[in-house]
């Protein structure tokens, strides 16, 4: 007979089953501090409805950066932070920075403007720059932080 896999063999020192209001309390306040910030970002940098998005562009591409940065940081150098420091930091602060419902929102509207190259220009580069975003943040803070086990542990 073919035996389970243990996938989960070892539990994530966030996981706790229930109802977590403390995490709920840090999402929702790191949510508002993200939110105000990006709200902040369009007041200085704004663009029309019709004209390319470039600061959702750059908001996102940031706020991605930043959370490679920090996951990496704190599995690394604060491996026993408190457990609402992610939720607050990540879910919260960077999860309501960037918006991936407003870039979605702003790619349906440029549609309806009849401005396709814009509507697919953004659509395609928020992923790819989202995803050079993480991937650089979390590859540098391995860089700086020397986070390759295979060299530290001797494997």
């Amino acid at each position: 007979m073919l035996q389970k896999m243990a996938l989960h063999a070892r539990r994530h020192p966030d996981h706790h089953p229930g109802i977590q209001r403390s995490v709920v309390a840090a999402v929702a306040v790191g949510g508002a501090a993200g939110a105000a910030a990006r709200y902040g970002a369009e007041l200085l940098w704004p663009t029309g409805r019709t004209d390319f998005p470039w600061t959702i562009l750059l908001v996102n591409a940031v706020g991605c950066f930043l959370m490679g940065i920090l996951m990496v940081t704190l599995k690394l150098r604060f491996p026993s932070a408190p457990r609402l420091v992610s939720p607050l930091l990540g879910t919260g602060v960077l999860g309501g920075f960037t918006s991936f419902s407003h870039y979605t929102d702003g790619v349906r509207q440029l549609y309806e403007a009849d401005r396709p190259g814009y509507a697919t220009g953004s659509l395609l580069l928020t992923v790819v720059a989202a995803l050079a975003g993480v991937t650089a943040g979390a590859l540098g803070a391995h860089a700086v932080l020397g986070g390759d086990r295979r060299t530290r542990d001797g494997a």
